[in-house]
């Protein structure tokens, strides 16, 4: 398969079943079934019920995160306790088979108390500082906190350049506020810059439907949107998640007590009282990341998914605009 029909387009013909049915037959032999269970114009997976009635998935994504076969390929090697088992990967065609470990934490019925979540945000940390010496070799895009007041403004430019009526465009009264902020974000940068903190893996997905429950711990997958970036970022979404989720106000101590599981991990580094000072702040640059995972997926959507999807860039880069999922109190310690 080229590139040039690596598309959400393909994943319905004949021809790429053909070519998936061959893909995983290589590992669990001649499947019984296929099934699509997600669409998506970012990606798309399929379960696969072979000889036994034993189950796995596969999955590819869009050309723009075309990673995380070759990704989770080296996670295995290297932090296999800590995520899905990988049955096959063709990281030249994104394709990847997993196990199937049993339902996701979303689908035991989500996560309904501070304890999970911090038990999730831990192990999410616990996995980052593993990987701390394989950074370099990550084939993520690089997101690093020096560098976002630069990405902001270009994103600004680009998006902001776009003519009326394309849905990818950002609002110009957004684009003002945000030029405006830049030196909100240069502040941002330095604070979490001044840590020291080493780059490393941002899942930048992570919630209850990307856990499993496996043999020795929590297990993630799906890495389609993950970045190389400063490890208090990837706070971002499971905060986010567990304050509406939980119904937490920002100044909650349930949610300090999930920051503070994954903020643990990295206090030989920093002291824990800088780290939770820097937290908001790290919070907002988390929000980038976000705005490139989109990105990267709707360069490669066909105008109508667009007209759906195109916007996405813009809304996240609006967010800077707004509080984050907790107030910038910093607790004793």
């Amino acid at each position: 398969m080229t590139t040039t029909t690596w598309t959400s387009a393909i994943w319905a013909t004949d021809a790429f079943r053909a070519e998936l049915r061959a893909f995983v037959s290589g590992a669990v032999g001649d499947p019984e079934r296929i099934e699509l269970v997600v669409h998506r114009p970012w990606s798309a997976v399929w379960r696969v019920t072979a000889a036994g009635g034993r189950t796995s998935y596969a999955k590819q994504n869009c050309p723009g995160q075309a990673h995380e076969a070759r990704l989770l390929t080296e996670l295995t090697r290297w932090v296999p306790s800590y995520v899905v088992p990988v049955l096959a990967a063709d990281p030249d065609r994104d394709l990847l088979l997993t196990a199937d470990l049993g339902p996701t934490l979303a689908a035991r019925g989500g996560i309904a108390d501070i304890d999970t979540w911090c038990r999730l945000v831990r192990a999410a940390a616990e996995l980052q500082r593993l990987l701390v010496p394989y950074a370099d070799r990550l084939p993520l895009t690089r997101m690093n906190p020096a560098d976002a007041t630069t990405y902001v403004a270009d994103a600004v430019g680009r998006l902001g350049a776009l003519p009326p009526g394309d849905p990818r465009r950002l609002a110009p009264a957004a684009a003002a506020h945000l030029e405006v902020m830049l030196p909100a974000v240069d502040r941002w940068s330095d604070q979490v810059d001044d840590l020291g903190l080493p780059l490393t893996l941002l899942h930048n997905d992570l919630h209850a439907d990307n856990v499993v429950v496996g043999p020795d711990g929590l297990r993630f997958l799906d890495f389609a949107d993950a970045v190389l970036g400063d490890p208090l970022a990837a706070l971002t979404v499971p905060l986010t998640m567990a304050q509406r989720e939980l119904g937490l106000a920002p100044d909650d101590p349930g949610l300090r007590r999930i920051a503070d599981a994954a903020i643990d991990v990295w206090t030989d580094l920093a002291p824990a009282r800088a780290l939770r000072a820097a937290l908001p702040a790290a919070l907002q640059l988390g929000r980038l990341a976000k705005v490139e995972s989109w990105r990267r997926c709707v360069a490669t959507m066909t105008p109508g998914e667009r007209l759906v999807h195109g916007a996405a860039p813009a809304e996240r880069l609006a967010r800077l605009l707004e509080p984050t999922p907790i107030t910038p109190a910093v607790p004793p310690g």
